[in-house]
């Protein structure tokens, strides 16, 4: 059974930083494209970070650039989102989102395999 876990979610305060992650089991994902998708309460999910299955090429959301960082360790099996100078519009439950293709897509349609997410909550 393939299982996305992610972890490192919390209380953070505005401006403070957090390092997320997302350890798979089941299947490897060296091969796969993996990206972090965000839903804020009453809001759509929305894609925040993606990384081709060699982490040679990166992808961001305009709102997170500069300010979020997507990596992985093919040999942990797990990727990382080390978000910084959080803000309160970043405040959502994060999902971790798997993909068969190797480059990163910024549609959820384009991931197979799916988190059951952690809470980011920030306070001012």
């Amino acid at each position: 059974q393939v299982q996305l876990v992610e972890s490192g979610g919390g209380l953070v305060q505005a401006g403070g930083s957090l390092r997320l992650s997302c350890a798979a089991s089941g299947r490897t994902f060296s091969n796969s494209a993996m990206a972090w998708f965000r839903q804020a309460p009453g809001k759509e999910r929305e894609f925040a970070a993606g990384i081709n299955w060699s982490g040679t090429t990166t992808f961001y959301a305009n709102s997170v650039k500069g300010r979020f960082t997507i990596s992985r360790d093919n040999a942990k099996n797990t990727v990382y989102l080390q978000v910084n100078n959080l803000k309160l519009e970043d405040a959502a439950v994060y999902y971790c989102a798997g993909s068969w293709r190797q480059s990163v897509t910024v549609l959820m349609d384009g991931y197979q395999y799916w988190g059951q997410g952690t809470q980011v909550t920030v306070s001012s």
